[in-house]
């Protein structure tokens, strides 16, 4: 069944094969990367124990009589939380900050914790910053600046050709450049690390008026915040990972590096009296930070990643893979499993896997987006191949409805934020596992063809029966709450939405959605695009 799953996805691939003909028959080659050979290495600071973060988890980790084998987790599943818990990072840390993520927007959140960075920089501390080149279009002179910076240096992973058109270079590098590193990881001091769904944008951090995305992340404490700090350094050293001053022929001014300071108090001073920045400055997860008095479950906890060899290898050579060394912890359930994914497109491996694991009495629970709250239809599409058959064989499917933003969501937007709030979106981007609501795993991996052969993940395997049953008794008190239960009536799909009052509203198409989006998704499902899903 491992081998099964692993392998899946990467038979066929007819879209790949009519790019490849689309690019011989007369695109221009484009110009190489600049030489990256010589790259200089660097590593995590090991010696961090005197720091503030690493002398408060060992008090908090004496106080409740932890051994020195587990970890400290904190689970962060409201957007200004998750933000703040960075914050408190980029505040508390003394000798290092190790940043790599996927996305990285220039909105409110964004450049909150850039300025949070330099000015982590300014007191001293080493800033590594890691940013997959996909969300970087535009943003080279911000980069060169920020990186001209004395204690920062920033590099962009599998990076685009500077000088020549991103869109031609996903069809003339179509198979490398599409493929990319979405791992999210934020390391203070080799001691304290954030992993888990969110990028960096503020529809992950509840600061977006037009977009909500349920998610998760989780706060790790050493000894396994050092195995995160070790995943970095991986991709940091790899061959893949360019610094900003070889791609960036023009560098910044002396005038332009002077000004940084002054931009960022203009920029705290325009926004000083928005709700989310004073929520920010009052958050109780900051205070506890501070004050080293933060409650943390504790538990055995494993960092599983991929290998960034991974994107520059054959998709066969699964040695370099995360999801082997998961599948093990997946298929070991025994009672029940809770699957959250944002985009899930099992293929006919993953539904005989899930079907295995009902057939010996496993109840596998998915939650994953509707058409209406999926921000990739195209995902959809892939997904709604498999949900007549995943039913068939006994697994329970939720499906988010994008109106789940309720009424206290809407009055935690400021005034200035507010504006614009209808019609706003709600979106699943959360991505974890429960089994048997004794351990879980939290990261960046969708339960798709992309996250499993395309892309690099991280994720964190938790031994907490604490954290887990909290996990699967929230899924248990919500889920009606914010989901449609998709069901079989009479060979058909039908979906149900439990309401507050008891009743239940029952729809026999894709819920909230028109004529358009049900025939758009039906011709998606035509295309030969399930691997790059």
């Amino acid at each position: 069944m491992r081998m099964a799953w692993s392998g899946v996805f990467g038979k066929i691939r007819a879209l790949e094969i009519i790019v490849f003909a689309i690019t011989v028959l007369g695109l221009p080659a484009c110009a190489s990367l600049p030489d990256n050979d010589h790259l200089t290495p660097s590593y995590a600071i090991a010696d961090t124990g005197e720091t503030t973060w690493a002398k408060g988890i060992e008090v908090r980790r004496k106080s409740d009589g932890i051994d020195s084998a587990m970890s400290g987790m904190l689970l962060l599943g409201d957007g200004v939380d998750a933000f703040v818990a960075r914050v408190a990072l980029a505040r508390l840390a003394e000798q290092s900050l190790d940043v790599q993520y996927y996305l990285y927007h220039s909105d409110l959140s964004g450049r909150l914790l850039t300025a949070e960075l330099w000015k982590a920089a300014e007191r001293g501390v080493r800033v590594r910053v890691l940013l997959d080149d996909m969300d970087m279009g535009g943003k080279d002179r911000d980069l060169a600046i920020l990186d001209a910076h004395e204690n920062i240096e920033i590099r962009l992973f599998n990076p685009f050709i500077r000088g020549k058109s991103r869109a031609s270079q996903l069809i003339t590098r179509f198979g490398s450049v599409t493929r990319r590193a979405h791992n999210k990881a934020m390391i203070a001091d080799n001691a304290v690390a954030i992993v888990g769904g969110r990028n960096v944008g503020d529809e992950y951090f509840g600061a977006s008026a037009d977009l909500a995305f349920g998610d998760l992340d989780v706060a790790i404490t050493s000894p396994a915040a050092q195995e995160v700090s070790g995943a970095f350094d991986l991709y940091w050293n790899s061959a893949l990972a360019y610094p900003v001053k070889g791609l960036v022929k023009a560098q910044p001014s002396a005038a332009e590096l002077r000004s940084v300071e002054s931009r960022i108090q203009e920029f705290y001073e325009a926004n000083k009296d928005a709700e989310y920045i004073t929520r920010l400055e009052h958050s109780e997860i900051l205070q506890r930070a501070r004050d080293g008095t933060t409650r943390y479950y504790w538990g055995k906890v494993t960092i599983l990643y991929d290998n960034p060899e991974k994107i520059s290898s054959d998709r066969e050579r699964t040695e370099f893979h995360l999801a082997p060394k998961l599948i093990p912890f997946i298929d070991a359930a025994e009672k029940e499993l809770l699957v959250i994914s944002p985009y899930f497109v099992p293929g006919k491996a993953g539904v005989e896997f899930f079907a295995a694991l009902e057939r010996r009495g496993v109840n596998v629970k998915v939650v994953t987006n509707s058409l209406m709250s999926n921000d990739v239809p195209i995902v959809h599409a892939g997904y709604a191949k498999y949900r007549k058959e995943l039913l068939e064989n006994g697994i329970e499917l939720y499906e988010l409805d994008k109106e789940a933003l309720g009424d206290s969501y809407q009055r935690e937007k400021s005034r200035k934020t507010r504006e614009g709030l209808t019609g706003s979106k709600a979106s699943l981007h959360a991505k974890y596992f429960v089994v048997d609501r004794k351990s879980a795993f939290i990261g960046s991996l969708n339960l798709d063809p992309r996250s499993f052969i395309e892309n690099t993940e991280i994720g964190a395997v938790i031994s907490s029966a604490r954290l887990a049953g909290e996990l699967a008794d929230h899924f248990d008190k919500r889920i009606r709450d914010i989901a449609f239960e998709v069901k079989l009536f009479d060979g058909d799909l039908s979906w149900d939405r439990y309401l507050t009052d008891g009743t239940v509203r029952h729809f026999d198409k894709e819920p909230h959605s028109s004529w358009w989006d049900r025939f758009s998704v039906g011709f998606m499902k035509l295309l030969p695009a399930e691997s790059q899903l």
